[in-house]
């Protein structure tokens, strides 16, 4: 169908209509059948409107459908391009083409950045935007012409202009870097754990690795050296990440749960004014008038006896003098002392 048949059978109402239409070809290469595809395409969340039934009109899930398709796509004609290369080699190549950062490039560089309906947000130099912009186009394209208009899109316009397949595909893109990056930038725990360690028919040895992200289960990887294995694990990871907008809740849950635990002490202090030390007797003063027991209040009695007879025996007086009392070192005999108490006798009646 020639292209002047083609503009003949599109209604083209409005001005703005016009210069959409002329921009796709631009970038495409050929003029669209059903517009409404391309403006859902090219609109962002942030100016999503609402359909007949309330629901909102962005291109997140035609960049859902351009994902899928844009994979197979690609792989296909990575598939054809390098016959004989093994499945690792395909699968890096087919994850640099379709990479968020080379799609953003591609967006920029085909001028589709300057035809994506946003708020609050700049289109330029935003690879993130511009990559799901990119998908969503490949997702209306499939919708519009199918599987076949794709494959021409990617084949001719991409691959053939603006990309060298066989300078991509041997460069070399560490996949465990760019990961580790990511989870340094948003403070996210990682590790790999070590799957298996076994080897195959030929007896070479094979390594398999998860990635674990804040203790989330991230995906796997096999190789045939741990190095090898984790860029796979990692690769996988990174489009989880991209494409899995649940994997990062749970990963950041489990980081929020980690840090409340780490903020928050992990036992309560004990109250050091509410306990009572054991190890200090408490001293009572001494109270003169109101003893402390019976054995005291009956010593106490008993002193204050002997305090009144002292009071009432002057100790001090002549008649209890002790004065006179020597240590006698001989006893007196009989004779002796009735010749004594003779002479007392005698002498107290002069």
């Amino acid at each position: 169908m020639r292209i002047k048949d083609i503009i003949s059978r599109i209604k083209l109402p409005f001005r703005q209509e016009k210069e959409l239409y002329s921009s796709l070809y631009n970038i495409i290469g050929f003029y669209p059948e059903n517009i409404s595809y391309y403006k859902i395409a090219l609109t962002h969340k942030s100016a999503s409107q609402r359909g007949d039934k309330g629901k909102p009109l962005n291109n997140e899930r035609l960049e859902f459908l351009g994902d899928a398709i844009l994979d197979a796509v690609v792989g296909h004609i990575v598939y054809d391009h390098f016959s004989g290369k093994r499945e690792g080699f395909l699968t890096n190549t087919r994850s640099k083409l379709v990479s968020r950062e080379t799609l953003g490039k591609l967006a920029e560089e085909m001028g589709l950045t300057d035809l994506i309906q946003s708020k609050g947000q700049s289109r330029s130099h935003n690879s993130y935007m511009a990559g799901n912009a990119f998908e969503a186009l490949v997702g209306a394209i499939y919708l519009d012409q199918g599987y076949a208009a794709v494959m021409r899109f990617m084949k001719k316009r991409i691959l053939a202009q603006m990309v060298n397949i066989d300078k991509v595909a041997y460069k070399e893109v560490n996949f465990k870097s760019k990961l580790l990056e990511w989870t340094q930038k948003n403070r996210v725990r990682m590790e790999f754990k070590m799957m298996k360690q076994e080897t195959d028919k030929q007896g070479s040895p094979v390594f398999g690795f998860m990635v674990m992200l804040e203790g989330v289960e991230g995906s796997c990887g096999q190789g045939f050296s741990k190095k090898e294995a984790q860029q796979e694990a990692s690769r996988e990871t990174l489009q989880r990440l991209r494409r899995e907008p649940q994997f990062i809740d749970a990963i950041f849950q489990a980081k929020s749960e980690r840090t409340k635990m780490e903020e928050e002490p992990t036992a309560v202090a004990p109250d050091l004014e509410a306990e009572k030390t054991n190890f200090i007797i408490e001293q009572k003063s001494v109270q003169t008038e109101e003893p402390t027991s019976a054995e005291e209040a009956e010593n106490d009695v008993n002193a204050k006896r002997n305090k009144e007879k002292d009071a009432e025996l002057d100790l001090s007086s002549d008649e209890f003098s002790l004065s006179d009392i020597t240590h006698q070192k001989e006893r007196m005999t009989r004779e002796e002392i009735i010749a004594a108490a003779e002479a007392a006798a005698f002498a107290s009646k002069l």
